[in-house]
């Protein structure tokens, strides 16, 4: 009976060596680099050590695993048998023959063994990495690493058999967890974070805008042909200042006999350079400095770059050589931060407007030259097409130009057209139609 305790004791502080390795496998891999590699140069030991496991973290995962695996091997040696011989006397006291009561034994100490193996050296230790993996992999990482070094022989015998295994697949085995991003695991991270209240939510999107710059072009970004205000060579100083009152910009391109002609670009500080009894006199031509050039596929970034180190208005140019809009260092800011309002802008109208909600539906108000994926905010994803506009979403599921009041619909979603400026759609009425998108409960929150 004494050995029998002794036995179940010795099975008892396995199953808390199993927990040992069960808390360091999760821990190690878990737990955030980033956290690790602060405190490691602060002078923390244990996170030195921490950080060493992760940079050979496919050996520490292997020493875990030969840990478990010798652990529970043993358990199930020592804890069944002891059990089964301190609950037999149980059984044979309520009547059962010797043989019975052995059998009843033994299944049920396999049973509590196997229960309080996994609870003890498998769920517990594992729900505590997972929950704490900093402070668990500081508590377990030194007993852990002497293990490991201990039975290094073995585990490298183990681990290069695995290894040579997983080549035979044409799969190159990795020592340690790749921690780089690609931009739309940290967009989805970035948004994790928000729902999760680690950071806000305006923080949240300034970063997804900034990641996304790299997809935009400079045609995604540019002021389009139609909507360029412009000055001919030969117009006067004069002339900046009153379109200036009229648009609140502040550079203009010239042009000679038509915008596809752009000489340079002047703005509104050389008009007022001029005295102003010259200032009729004095034709833009003469205050122009020669423009910047780029092509509409020029990346967003790089454009910026241009734009800050050349000059703040670069003309974009279309395959033909022909001028397909206008994009300044304000445009591409706007596609980071938003709308940016200065003194010089006029008072235009939002993008998306919100409008009471018709029926429990919401209804937005949007201009036709906002982006489709600008409509991504209120949760409108429209299908891929020629087009990058709103208008151009409404065009196209028309099949045509559209005029004011006609509607075009896309599954959850009817589109009215309200205005139509020049031949394009220059407000819309978006309205949600599905059924399962009531006002207030949509996936994404938007009210």
């Amino acid at each position: 009976m004494i050995t029998a305790w002794l036995l179940l004791f010795a099975a008892l502080l396995l199953i808390l060596a199993n927990g040992l390795f069960v808390a360091a496998e999760f821990a190690f891999v878990t737990v955030e680099r980033g956290a690790v590699e602060r405190a490691a140069e602060a002078g923390d030991a244990q996170a030195g050590r921490i950080a060493k496991a992760q940079r050979h973290l496919s050996f520490q995962l292997s020493g875990a695993q030969l840990g478990i695996t010798v652990t529970s091997l043993v358990v199930g040696m020592l804890a069944e048998p002891a059990l089964s011989v301190l609950l037999k006397p149980v059984f044979t006291g309520i009547g059962l023959s010797d043989g019975a009561a052995r059998a009843v034994a033994v299944v049920i100490g396999m049973g509590l063994a196997t229960v309080v193996q996994m609870v003890i050296g498998e769920l517990v230790p594992k729900n505590w990495a997972i929950s704490r993996p900093l402070q668990v992999a500081r508590a377990v990482a030194a007993p852990h690493m002497a293990f490991s070094r201990a039975c290094r022989p073995l585990i490298s015998f183990l681990n290069g058999s695995a290894d040579r295994t997983v080549r035979a697949f044409g799969i190159e085995p990795q020592e340690e967890l790749g921690h780089a991003r690609t931009p739309a695991e940290l967009v989805s991270l970035a948004r994790h974070s928000a729902k999760a209240g680690a950071i806000d939510e305006e923080s949240a999107t300034l970063f997804v805008r900034t990641l996304g710059l790299g997809e935009l072009t400079a045609e995604s970004v540019m002021t389009p042909r139609v909507d360029v205000a412009a000055l001919q060579r030969d117009a006067s100083a004069a002339d900046v200042l009153n379109l200036t009152r009229a648009t609140g910009l502040s550079r203009f391109p010239v042009y000679t006999g038509s915008l596809d002609e752009v000489t340079g670009t002047v703005t509104l500080k050389d008009a007022l350079a001029v005295p102003p009894a010259r200032r009729g006199l004095v034709r833009v031509g003469e205050l122009a400095v020669p423009p910047l050039l780029v092509p509409e596929t020029l990346p967003a970034e790089r454009l910026l770059d241009q734009l800050r180190r050349l000059q703040p208005m670069a003309i974009v140019v279309d395959e033909y050589g022909g001028t397909a809009g206008v994009v300044t260092v304000e445009d591409i800011v706007e596609e980071i931060v938003g709308e940016v309002q200065d003194e010089h802008d006029p008072a235009d109208t939002p993008e998306l407007v919100p409008l009471p909600p018709v029926d429990g539906r919401p209804v937005w108000a949007a201009d036709g030259r906002a982006r489709t994926d600008q409509l991504e905010a209120i949760g409108l994803h429209a299908p891929d097409g020629p087009y990058e506009t709103l208008a151009g979403l409404v065009s196209g599921l028309l099949g045509r130009l559209p005029a004011p009041g006609e509607q075009a619909e896309l599954p959850g979603w009817r589109f009215t057209v309200e205005a139509v400026d020049r031949h394009r759609t220059s407000r819309v009425r978006v309205e949600r139609t599905a059924g399962d998108h009531r006002f207030g409960d949509d996936e994404d929150g938007t009210r």
